[in-house]
């Protein structure tokens, strides 16, 4: 039997990308998922714990925290939070020609949380991101555009220098990206998510490389294993079908490959998660 987790939609205006403050309120939620977008979520301001799929991160601001589409969080808040959230759908991202923003957020993308070392300047580009937002001028598409690369670029300064991939490159890495999240049954074989995005095994490998230095089958490996764990923490799902789900033949398989990624068995996961 499987559990169904909330799904919510903060976006319901339409817009393909929203920016508005963080609610101000001690808060405990409950795990859900976000329906069809990528979501950002600043904090200058609070404590207590961010729940990620099965990361525990504290609350220690300023923060800055990354839901990718389907992605299970929830919230823990023992003070009262300051901050900003921003909702991107995929359209924002397809909709802009600017491929420098597009490989940023292909990089950010990567990330669960990021602490910043500069809050003034974060919180200044937050609060232009969100005066912006509200207009609907002729240029509001590339100001947002132009604030919302300057803030990523801003907080991955924080993590490590930024240097411009080229645009095919990325493209084809994010590309991949999107894929893996868009497939409603995942494969566990590179060559299938090559031949969907009309390249080969090698040409992916490559642009994973170029991106963010790993392989296609260590991006893949990752999603996947992230994939089990979200199956495990959240679904009643049993050991056998979620190796199915997960393309693996052999439950037996499935046990030894997660062991080999985790250092624990899936029901010993499930059971300490």
């Amino acid at each position: 039997m499987v559990t169904k987790l909330q799904v919510k939609d903060k976006n319901e205006s339409g817009k393909s990308i929203k920016v508005s403050p963080f609610r101000k309120e001690i808060r405990k939620t409950t795990p859900h998922k976000h329906n069809n977008y990528f979501e950002i979520l600043y904090l200058s301001r609070g404590s207590g714990y961010h729940f990620i799929d099965s990361r525990k991160f504290e609350v220690a601001p300023p923060v800055m925290y990354f839901i990718r589409k389907d992605q299970a969080h929830y919230w823990e808040l023992d003070s009262e939070p300051d901050g900003f959230v921003i909702i991107i759908k995929k359209a924002f991202i397809e909709e802009s020609l600017d491929g420098e923003l597009k490989s940023l957020f292909a990089q950010i993308s990567r990330e669960s949380c990021i602490h910043t070392k500069d809050n003034a300047t974060a919180c200044m580009l937050l609060e232009l991101l969100t005066e912006t937002n509200k207009k609907e001028g002729k240029y509001a598409f590339h100001m947002t555009e132009g604030l919302l690369k300057a803030l990523l670029a801003h907080v991955l300064e924080d993590i490590k220098p930024y240097t411009g991939n080229a645009e095919i490159t990325s493209n084809l890495y994010q590309s991949f990206l999107a894929l893996l999240d868009a497939e409603q049954t995942v494969k566990n074989k590179v060559h299938y998510y090559a031949e969907q995005l009309s390249t080969s095994p090698q040409n992916l490998n490559a642009a994973c490389r170029k991106a963010v230095n790993q392989s296609s089958e260590d991006v893949l490996s990752e999603f996947i294993i992230s994939e089990a764990k979200r199956l495990l923490l959240y679904t009643d799902n049993t050991i056998a079908e979620i190796s199915f789900l997960l393309d693996f033949n052999d439950p037996s398989h499935f046990v030894k490959y997660f062991k080999r990624k985790t250092g624990q068995t899936p029901l010993s996961f499930r059971k300490n998660g």
